[in-house]
């Protein structure tokens, strides 16, 4: 198939990966090797170039999460929108500078700051333009918003490629970003969606009880978890409702928090955060018997920044019964940002890039608009 951009067909493309997710700490900027003729076989990635983290200021993320509990003027947002697409492109910059890099394209995830299915839509923010002029080649962006278009969630979009990176399988991918989400391929079906919190409550918590951004390794969350508030929290309807659907800090952030707050203040901080550790470990646990039952040899990956949160993962494995692996086969912080690069690498082949049975699209789409040099 002809790409929609001109890039050379006697090499692999050289393609960046942008991505900033809802724990809203920074971006994650990655470069890879794409062999365009391989999607057809589902093997398009051949290596990791290289990754780069840059963490937001306190300020530009206060406003992000201002943004994201609607306490952000309209003015404001529009200013915001330029100032991420500094940072991203700054981070973009730096990727490419350090490795002598010219990409051939970049795939802009934006700094997500609303969304809202039900009404099918969707806010992601960071100026492609400033992008473009940054690193001189096309950009594709806003890749969501074709998905709710034709009726689905827009999200999850990356287990596409995760079927691209992990192989046949049977496997469950669990990314524990601000909202928490899992990808399981049988062999024959994937079954994905986002499960509800991931670190987004526990990074209210720490910052509002810790004065820091997250918890280090989980280390305060040594409580007991007050079982009758675990019961409240899971009484939420997002937790009956079935795929596909997918959530966001509209529903699980500084408002849900703020609701909680005084329950929560009548325990002890250890068991504060315990608690909420089970919150996002059960939660996990009831949306993944959703895709039982498990075939034989399933494997379960476990990726993003709570990871590395220690009471989080034993209450995961105490909850889930099934053995936890970490995911090892990009640093911490860039399989998301590497989805992100094969989706735009998928678009410029003028392929779709979601799962209608995953987003509860109608159709099959190829995603995002693109920026020219």
């Amino acid at each position: 198939m002809q790409p929609r951009i001109p890039i050379p067909a006697d090499r692999p493309w050289r393609v960046l990966g942008l991505m900033s997710g809802t724990s809203a700490d920074g971006v994650d900027a990655v470069a890879i090797e794409v062999d365009p003729g391989a999607f057809e076989t589902g093997h398009p990635f051949r290596r990791l170039l290289g990754h780069l983290t840059l963490p937001y200021a306190e300020g530009l993320r206060g406003q992000v999460l201002e943004a994201a509990s609607n306490r952000l003027d309209p003015g404001s947002l529009c200013v915001l929108q330029r100032r991420l697409g500094d940072h991203h492109a700054l981070a973009a910059r730096q990727l490419c500078d350090s490795l002598g890099l010219q990409p051939d394209l970049a795939s802009l995830h934006g700094q997500t700051v609303q969304h809202h299915p039900a009404q099918g839509a969707s806010l992601q923010l960071a100026d492609p333009y400033v992008l473009v002029e940054a690193l001189g080649c096309p950009v594709v962006w806003d890749l969501r918003r074709r998905d709710l278009a034709v009726g689905g969630q827009g999200a999850p979009l990356v287990p596409l490629p995760e079927r691209w990176l992990h192989g046949p399988g049977p496997w469950l991918a669990l990314n524990l970003g601000g909202i928490a989400n899992l990808a399981m391929w049988d062999g024959k079906a994937t079954h994905a969606w986002d499960t509800g919190p991931g670190m987004s409550l526990l990074d209210l918590a720490a910052r509002q009880w810790l004065d820091l951004p997250f918890d280090p390794d989980g280390a305060h969350a040594t409580g007991t978890v007050l079982a009758p508030l675990l019961s409240r929290w899971l009484s939420h309807p997002y937790f009956q409702a079935p795929p596909p659907k997918s959530t966001g800090r509209e529903v699980f952030g500084a408002t849900w928090f703020e609701a909680e707050r005084s329950l929560l203040e009548a325990l002890s901080l250890p068991d504060r955060l315990a608690t909420l550790a089970a919150f996002t470990a059960t939660s996990i646990a009831v949306e993944a018997t959703r895709t039982r039952p498990w075939p034989v040899g399933l494997r379960a990956l476990v990726s993003g920044g709570g990871a590395r949160h220690r009471r989080l993962r034993a209450e995961l494995a105490e909850r889930l019964q099934l053995k936890l692996e970490d995911d090892l086969d990009f640093p911490s912080g860039a399989r998301e940002a590497v989805s992100w690069a094969l989706l735009g690498a998928a678009s410029a082949m003028r392929l779709p890039g979601h799962l209608t049975e995953v987003t509860g699209a109608s159709h099959a789409r190829v995603l995002g608009s693109w920026v020219w040099p």
